[in-house]
């Protein structure tokens, strides 16, 4: 008679819900760190894509702290964080995180930088924490499971003409990108409400998501800027779309709420935000 059969462990993707609950605590616990940092002067560390592209020690100690308290509870996630942290791990799920979105702000002392934390199961988000540290405000959601801020659900705006529109932007830190962003916002600048440049893409997102933007289009975005925000934003009733941006072929983002997205996309298409056609 032959011995009994054994055949290799399954696993099963954890619970989105079980990763936001971790992603929520090591974002608290990076604010906590920022927050103790920004009383005592801050400083240049480094540099990254220019001379504006600025890095502060307490940009690498977040990540650091978030990277190591990931690890402690699932040490075989992979991780991608802006300062450098890039491990591909074997368990599906990876962490993309951002430790200080607007760092300039940070540096400065204005109030408009947040932690961003999200976490994705073979490629997806599933889950995402973008914390406004000086406010304390925290953004969520989970594939599936709806958008909120501090424990309240949230959704985009309802439907406006493009001329009554508030649109956020950004700005490249590269200086020949930088007049092409510029020469697009001027055109698109008279015909709609306003334009605002608040200096953290998450954040910036997740306005669009609470209803209090309209619409936001920014060229340079790396993961760690629109993983979480992006799916606060979708999970809140907005479309979002990367495509390949007009200034120097690095990823762009559009987002708005699904019922004006369209128009929003043909608007800046036509005014040379993007590279060329989107698929």
């Amino acid at each position: 008679m032959g011995g009994p059969t054994t055949s290799a462990p399954t696993t099963s993707a954890p619970a989105p819900a079980e990763l936001l609950e971790i992603g929520l605590r090591v974002a608290a616990e990076a604010a906590e760190l920022i927050t103790v940092e920004r009383r005592s002067a801050v400083s240049v560390a480094d540099t990254k894509t220019s001379a504006t592209d600025v890095v502060t020690r307490v940009d690498r100690a977040s990540e650091e702290l978030i990277r190591s308290r990931l690890l402690e509870a699932r040490p075989d996630d992979g991780f991608l964080g802006e300062e450098g942290g890039n491990d591909t791990g074997t368990s599906g799920v990876r962490w993309v995180v951002d430790p200080i979105d607007g760092t300039v702000n940070f540096l400065y002392g204005l109030p408009r930088y947040a932690v961003s934390v999200a976490a994705e199961v073979d490629g997806e988000a599933v889950a995402g924490v973008v914390w406004d540290v000086p406010s304390g405000v925290r953004f969520y959601a989970t594939l599936g499971g709806g958008a909120f801020r501090d424990g309240e659900p949230i959704g985009v705006r309802e439907p406006t003409p493009l001329a009554h529109r508030l649109v956020i932007t950004g700005f490249s830190y590269r200086p020949e990108v930088r007049t092409i962003q510029a020469q697009a916002i001027a055109r698109l600048l008279p015909i709609v409400r306003d334009i605002r440049r608040i200096g953290s893409a998450a954040l910036d997102i997740c306005h669009v998501a609470e209803g209090s933007a309209d619409a936001y289009v920014e060229e340079g975005l790396n993961p760690w800027d629109h993983a979480a925000a992006g799916l606060v934003a979708r999970e809140a009733g907005a479309r979002t779309l990367l495509t390949t941006g007009a200034g120097g072929g690095m990823t762009l983002m559009v987002c708005a709420p699904e019922h004006g997205f369209d128009e929003f996309l043909a608007t800046v298409t036509e005014l040379g935000f993007l590279a060329g056609p989107t698929s």
